[in-house]
């Protein structure tokens, strides 16, 4: 089943449940119990249950947010400084040059076709991955400059490689889900609470309020499905994709 017909079950399932209880409700409401009236202190409740479940859901949805984006600036570093290092080869002696730019290359390449689907599966980040790119530092780290212009070159090139593989740690570290379960404990405990409320509220059937319901029911249920698709930057359906490596090293053979 794809993310997309999940959230549509999702939702239909959220909305029938609150018409289906609202309509056995009235039903089985006894003539004793007046449903033109809900108590003020109900009323008062329900807003503020409204109101502070609205603060979480925001605080969660901006969470994930800002997660995803600091994953795709992460990946964007990665790619932009390993460009930078091929690109400062320039100055080595070609043999060594080719060397480095074909390790960057074969680094590049793993990545995207092979990392890149481990890390959405698993959470996590390959030791292979890790391997290449630490030789590709240490290839220019054990060079000693032959001349001026690679002396001035060597600590640039050391520090964008630095950056790449503290960029990798970060793509490891921002793999996987990143909202604790406590979170998701309060975040469909107060959805469960906030539709509970409305039974409280002494709703009709009437087509308006009938709409009204399910409409509500059906924001909640998808603003879940919202966050849930964030948690995950490098997974499912709005994700982090390698589009910085394909852009920045258009000669390789690299998956889009």
């Amino acid at each position: 089943m794809s993310e997309w017909v999940a959230l549509v079950v999702a939702m239909a399932a959220a909305c029938a449940v609150v018409l289906a209880v609202v309509v056995l409700r009235r039903r089985t409401a006894g003539v004793e119990e007046n449903v033109d009236e809900t108590p003020d202190v109900i009323e008062y409740i329900t807003m503020m249950i409204g109101v502070v479940y609205a603060i979480v859901l925001g605080l969660a949805i901006a969470g994930v947010w800002e997660a995803r984006g600091a994953a795709q600036d992460d990946l964007f570093r990665e790619a932009q400084s390993l460009r930078e290092v091929s690109d400062r080869a320039v100055v080595y002696p070609a043999e060594f040059r080719d060397q480095v730019r074909s390790d960057i290359d074969a680094y590049v390449t793993y990545v995207v076709n092979v990392e890149w689907d481990y890390m959405s599966e698993n959470g996590a980040i390959t030791d292979k991955g890790t391997q290449l790119l630490d030789k590709v530092q240490n290839e220019v780290a054990s060079r000693a400059p032959a001349s001026d212009l690679e002396s001035q070159t060597y600590q640039p090139i050391m520090d964008r490689i630095g950056q790449a593989s503290d960029a990798r740690n970060q793509r490891g570290q921002s793999a996987g889900p990143t909202m604790p379960g406590v979170v998701w404990f309060g975040l469909i405990g107060g959805a469960v609470v906030t539709i509970g409320m409305l039974f409280a509220l002494q709703i009709r059937r009437t087509p308006r309020e009938l709409i009204l319901a399910a409409c509500f029911s059906v924001l909640i249920a998808f603003l879940l499905f919202m966050i849930w698709d964030f948690d995950d930057p490098f997974a499912r359906s709005v994700s982090v994709t390698t589009q910085p490596f394909v852009d920045l090293f258009p000669s390789l053979d690299l998956k889009g």
